[in-house]
């Protein structure tokens, strides 16, 4: 089953990075960082994929679902142990 299209896999890193910089710049509180991550996802997403509309506002709340998921597993399982490695 494929529920991200390939032409949206790239947006995952980029995603990634932004979230970062937002985090490490605080322009913003952490609180907000899903959210812009989320409007940032779906602008990209009806720019970059040539499906229908509502096809692409799927993919981009998709694509921020796994940006966001990753973190959260990053933190959870690396950070709660002391490894506090940066990706």
């Amino acid at each position: 089953l494929n529920y991200i299209v390939e032409d949206g896999l790239i947006l995952i890193p980029v995603l990634y990075v932004i979230g970062y910089i937002i985090k490490h710049t605080n322009i913003l509180s952490n609180r907000w960082i899903p959210l812009v991550l989320l409007m940032i996802s779906i602008l990209f997403s009806i720019f970059l994929l040539n499906d229908p509309i509502i096809d692409r506002v799927i993919q981009g709340v998709l694509i921020a679902g796994v940006t966001v998921f990753i973190d959260q597993i990053k933190k959870q399982n690396f950070e709660k142990e002391g490894l506090n490695n940066e990706f």
